[in-house]
């Protein structure tokens, strides 16, 4: 009897040692996924049959997938199938639609710019036409979203906008055909000043015809005359394709040399990115500028010209965003965008500023290992984490409160619609500034244009607690000069920040006389970081400095 169980618990623990394999422990990933997928399908399927009031089964999975994501970085992303056309012009840079930018001035829906050569343009669309209707609704700041789902479309199809131009408020029908668009990354190129040998390029982005956009450009003004010395205007640049940022700097880094390093979970998933071309500008000097709004494509081209020496980033210290993104196409024409990689610079730096496994922490210099001290190749420190510290840093920003706030309320553009259409027989170069400031005055006062600065909202509200609170009439009494005194300083902000104010109203009008190059132009001759760029180009001694060649 002793030895029939034996044997019996022998065979039971063969049995275990044999299926051991077969059942996943609790550590195991792929049974961790299994279970989970289990369990939220029934959960999804109980609530919404059973839930006590009607469940939209769609929208409750996307709350369910919306919330899985948001304990993620926020590049990770569902994209469903209705704004399938975001990916495609992300990937692609072309889109189906007429070519105009739109935006929201005052309480009206605006075009901003018109692309040349697509159908707005060609058929008399002009920046600052407010559209008021598209294919038979409505349009109003509160429904701006939609305008884009309804002016885009296959190309081919027609799309009719109304729209009021000038103050005037004629009303005029449009019927244009939607066109394939290429979206432009290269939005500027040309030798800047006109007579020097220096090139000025402004790449707004890095979709898929940025590389190409780039090698033209150059090829073309090489043909004109020799190129001694380029700017690259990376500023607002968000970024765009991995691949189109590598092939970009393959035009100024000779071959062979280290673009970008990417790095996933495990030490296997790595890939190293290298210059395959020899450099169509090899011997050009180089700034990059670069601000708070070039992040990810751009700062991978920065970080790259900087660790290799290749050229002066002048600006104010980038966005910080080292996570490379991949694509991955879904069912029902859906799509998720995951962060799959950090990239690196060549030194090995990583710049991402803000570290989402650890509840959105702003990566510092306490952070030894991100934030450590690594080489260029003429040996001149550089650091991690933060973004894309400049060379040298040269500010550029609006100083007065009253500027931006003309700004915010779209005064310069709705000024520039008001000048054009009354000087529609004068050049741009014969406008004098000191009269177009009296004008600009003037038309503020007609416009009941008014402007509290952050001192005077705080003494408006101690006002009202001291009468709230029933204090004495003296203390009233004084708050009341004090508001009068800050009164006379706000009156005369349009005058102490005249030269920032003229340089928005220059550029604005410059766009409505000359089109979009020529604001572009007549920015760059008030901009102090380009002008900076300039003076380090011109001045062999600071370059070679900065860059510490021997």
């Amino acid at each position: 009897m002793r030895f029939k169980n034996w044997k019996l618990c022998v065979a039971g623990l063969v049995v275990v040692l044999l299926f051991a394999g077969f059942f996943p422990g609790e550590d195991d990933v792929y049974f961790q996924i299994s279970k989970n997928i289990d369990l939220f399908g029934k959960v999804y399927k109980e609530i919404s049959l059973n839930y006590v009031d009607d469940i939209n089964p769609e929208q409750f999975m996307r709350a369910g997938i919306e919330g899985m994501l948001g304990t993620l970085d926020p590049y990770t992303i569902f994209i469903d199938g209705d704004k399938k056309d975001e990916i495609d012009l992300i990937t692609s840079g072309k889109y189906g639609g007429v070519g105009v930018s739109i935006g929201v001035r005052g309480d009206a829906v605006t075009v901003i710019e018109v692309l040349d050569g697509y159908s707005a343009q060609r058929q008399g669309i002009r920046i600052g036409d407010e559209i008021i209707e598209a294919n038979g609704v409505k349009i109003s700041p509160e429904n701006i979203d939609d305008v884009s789902n309804l002016v885009k479309g296959q190309p081919g199809t027609v799309v009719d906008l109304k729209i009021v131009r000038n103050e005037e408020q004629d009303t005029i029908n449009f019927n244009l055909i939607r066109e394939e668009v290429l979206v432009k990354n290269l939005t500027y190129y040309g030798f800047v000043p006109e007579n020097s040998n220096n090139v000025y390029l402004k790449l707004s982005s890095f979709s898929r015809s940025a590389a190409s956009e780039v090698l033209t450009a150059l090829k073309e003004l090489k043909a004109k005359k020799e190129i001694k010395s380029i700017v690259l205007d990376l500023r607002g640049n968000p970024g765009g394709l991995l691949d189109v940022a590598v092939d970009i700097c393959d035009k100024f880094l000779p071959k062979g040399e280290l673009i970008v390093t990417t790095k996933g979970r495990d030490d296997t998933n790595v890939n190293n990115y290298y210059a395959e071309q020899e450099p169509i500008v090899r011997d050009a000097k180089l700034v990059v500028l670069i601000n708070e709004g070039s992040a990810s494509a751009s700062e991978i081209m920065a970080g790259a010209m900087q660790d290799h020496d290749r050229g002066v980033i002048l600006g104010t210290k980038s966005y910080g965003k080292g996570l490379v993104q991949t694509i991955t196409p879904l069912n029902y024409n859906a799509s998720l965008k995951i962060t799959t990689a950090k990239y690196y610079t060549p030194s090995g730096r990583c710049i991402q500023k803000i570290n989402y496994a650890q509840n959105n922490k702003v990566i510092t210099g306490t952070d030894s290992i991100l934030a450590a001290k690594y080489l260029t190749d003429n040996k001149r420190p550089v650091f991690g984490a933060g973004g894309i510290t400049p060379d040298t840093t040269v500010d550029f920003k609006i100083e007065g409160d009253i500027t931006k706030d003309l700004l915010a309320k779209g005064m310069f553009f709705k000024f520039a619609d008001h000048y054009y259409y009354n000087h529609q027989g004068e050049s741009f170069s014969s406008v004098k500034n000191e009269k177009l400031f009296d004008d600009f005055e003037q038309y503020l006062k007609e416009s009941k244009f008014e402007y509290s600065s952050d001192a005077e909202k705080s003494i408006n509200k101690l006002i009202a607690d001291a009468d709230n609170k029933n204090l004495k009439p003296s203390i009233h009494s004084e708050l009341e000069k004090l508001k009068e005194q800050f009164n006379q300083i706000d009156g005369s902000e349009l005058q102490i920040y005249q030269t920032e104010i003229l340089r928005e109203l220059n550029a604005e009008l410059a766009s409505r006389y000359l089109g979009s190059d020529g604001r572009i132009s007549e920015a760059l001759a008030n901009d102090p970081q380009f002008q900076a760029a300039i003076s380090i180009l011109s001045n062999a001694k600071v370059y070679d400095r900065l860059l510490n060649i021997q």
